[in-house]
């Protein structure tokens, strides 16, 4: 058979990448495959490993992808666009979580249904659609397979996981399989951190009780989902390993290109410090949106230098805190000068986010007099309970607060070892 047009670019997609299919599962843990060491030292994905197999994963399959603007090869052309122009693949159809397949919404938002304008696929929304009712778009949408393939950033309140969670669930309900493609944790996975979510507290911002920095790849929290929370119902799930990563990788280690997971999210220096100072937005502080740097800086109107020196006063290991001002430009206090702190990462081994998130609630709340929580308490929400919200009120130090979820913590991570893809 001569090459079209499609199976060029197909065949392009798959050129330079090396190694077979990671692990797979259809219940619980994997029994994982021991990754193999990329050209050039750079980090290949799951996509690209998929590719090379020559997508003998989705053979004979209708196929949906969830997806944003993070799903791109090596060398920054979007998957849907290859495997659209591929014959060996049936893509039928694109779904877009929290901010839309094409990245335009901002936090809360998504772009609605439509067509892609440069594939003519017909794009679902699946943000906040879940159970049957999201079952029902997979069935609508005619396809027998979902894969996921989306930049996760590490922490629990980033909504991208449990939009996997959702499509696994809902996929078991409509008879559909799932196939993630991994992607690295860009701020590393030696370690999981801080407190771990408690079922009443459950929404999109943490549907199960795993802890606020996971430290897991989207293919490892998957066979985690299906092994621990779905095992009532699992779905036939295939999750196809990177080759090259290693849990202590941050991204820029990675070489691969980084594309913003989201309107905030600009560079991964913002995603090693988002598990802890997302936890500004369930206060009145600005949490940097409207800025350049969000989540490296926070603050409001009126706090002053003081903040800073008690942040530092602390000792927290890796990171100072520097007084710094600014002017969100949307966003809480938009177009008001804030004072505030702004986190300078110069050790990032001994760095622990969570720590220093709830260092700066510990400080903002002693040297700002207006220091206040967002009325419908959205901090017990992000933090998993109401204890971080009690503690911070009842005057708790850094130390007291996270060893009041140490032995949730370590029941995670004795949990979270068997899932583990990659040394």
């Amino acid at each position: 058979m001569s090459l079209s047009r499609r199976g060029v670019l197909g065949l392009a997609g798959a050129m330079g990448t090396t190694g077979a299919l990671g692990a797979v599962s259809t219940a619980g843990a994997a029994a994982p495959a021991a990754p193999t060491a990329p050209a050039a030292g750079r980090v290949r994905t799951g996509f690209e490993r998929m590719a090379a197999d020559g997508y003998a994963v989705l053979a004979g399959q209708r196929v949906g992808v969830v997806t944003n603007p993070t799903g791109i090869t090596a060398d920054a052309r979007h998957l849907v666009d290859v495997l659209h122009a591929d014959e060996r693949v049936d893509l039928v159809a694109v779904f877009g979580p929290e901010h839309g397949f094409r990245g335009t919404a901002q936090a809360g938002g998504s772009e609605g249904a439509s067509r892609d304008p440069a594939t003519g696929l017909p794009v679902y929304d699946t943000y906040d659609t879940s159970g049957q009712r999201l079952a029902d778009v997979f069935t609508a949408a005619g396809i027998d397979t979902v894969v996921f393939d989306i930049q996760d950033v590490g922490a629990r309140f980033y909504t991208y996981i449990w939009t996997l969670y959702d499509c696994m669930r809902a996929a078991a309900l409509a008879g559909k399989a799932v196939v993630v493609l991994d992607r690295p944790n860009p701020v590393g996975g030696r370690r999981a951190a801080g407190p771990v979510l408690q079922r009443p507290y459950a929404s999109f911002v943490g549907r199960e009780p795993i802890a606020l920095a996971h430290g897991m790849t989207a293919a490892e929290l998957a066979l985690l989902f299906n092994g621990e929370f779905l095992a009532d119902r699992p779905v036939a799930l295939r999750t196809v390993a990177m080759s090259g990563w290693r849990r202590d990788s941050l991204f820029g280690a990675t070489g691969l290109p980084w594309v913003p997971p989201s309107p905030n999210m600009p560079t991964p220096d913002t995603a090693l410090a988002y598990a802890g100072t997302c936890l500004f937005e369930g206060t009145n502080l600005s949490e940097g949106r409207g800025t350049t740097t969000p989540f490296e800086v926070v603050g409001a109107e009126g706090a002053d230098r003081r903040w800073a020196e008690a942040a530092n006063a602390l000792g927290l290991p890796g990171v100072w805190f520097r007084e710094a001002y600014f002017t969100p430009t949307f966003s809480k206090h938009a177009g008001r000068l804030c004072g505030g702190v702004r986190l300078i990462v110069h050790d990032r081994e001994t760095f622990d986010p969570v720590r220093a998130g709830i260092g700066l609630l510990v400080t903002a709340r002693r040297t700002w007099n207006g220091f206040g929580w967002r009325a419908d308490h959205w901090i017990d929400r992000l933090t998993g309970s109401d204890r971080v919200r009690t503690m911070v009120d009842a005057g708790a130090g850094v130390e007291e607060i996270a060893g009041d979820w140490a032995a949730g913590l370590a029941r995670f991570a004795e949990a979270r070892a068997g899932y583990l893809l990659y040394g």
